[in-house]
């Protein structure tokens, strides 16, 4: 990996510069191979910006004919960083839907919320990406994302308030309006 790279956001000089403006030393045994791992740590952790959500979604028209039921995914493990702090977040997601005759295949809705979590974010916005994106490429009937997440920025400084969770949804098409519906889903969401 070259250092002067123009397509990288940061280059390890961009990391050796931060380590120095933090009166470290980047030359010094335990950091000298820091700048090298950082930068491709964020290569990883911001990879969702060269994702597409509609190839992750791949739809499949048979096996739904006659389903009219939730299909939910839970426990989707959810690692991100927020765009206010760089700090990470990170708990689960879970992700239901109602099938139009169509299906996904059960790992994309994991590659979905990974998609979006590889990039900066907020949780709110996140929750939302992901209903919006299963609506528009599967056209289900309703969609519901709940994601719960601990957030650094919060737990290591500020308040410090540690093992707080914060709880966001998104409930689009008949889980807006189908109290009973919903309900299903938060129960499922929630019953571990």
């Amino acid at each position: 990996m070259s250092d002067t790279s123009e397509d990288k956001p940061f280059t390890q000089t961009d990391w050796r510069r931060l380590l120095r403006s933090l009166h470290e030393d980047p030359d010094r045994p335990g950091l000298r191979e820091t700048p090298a791992r950082v930068e491709r740590a964020w290569e990883h952790w911001t990879s969702g910006y060269q994702q597409n959500p509609a190839e992750i979604l791949k739809v499949f028209e048979d096996g739904a004919e006659q389903y009219n039921e939730l299909i939910v995914v839970r426990g989707i493990p959810v690692y991100s960083h927020c765009e206010h702090h760089l700090a990470p977040f990170f708990g689960t997601a879970t992700v239901g839907y109602v099938p139009n005759g169509r299906i996904v295949g059960l790992s994309k809705l994991t590659r979905l919320v990974d998609c979006f979590a590889k990039r900066l974010q907020v949780q709110e916005r996140l929750t939302r990406q992901v209903a919006d994106a299963l609506m528009t490429h599967l056209q289900p009937i309703a969609v519901g994302v709940v994601v719960r997440c601990r957030h650094l920025c919060m737990e290591s400084r500020g308040i410090r308030a540690i093992g707080e969770e914060t709880v966001t949804s998104a409930m689009l098409g008949e889980l807006l309006t189908n109290l009973g519906m919903r309900t299903e889903l938060l129960s499922l969401e929630r019953n571990r």
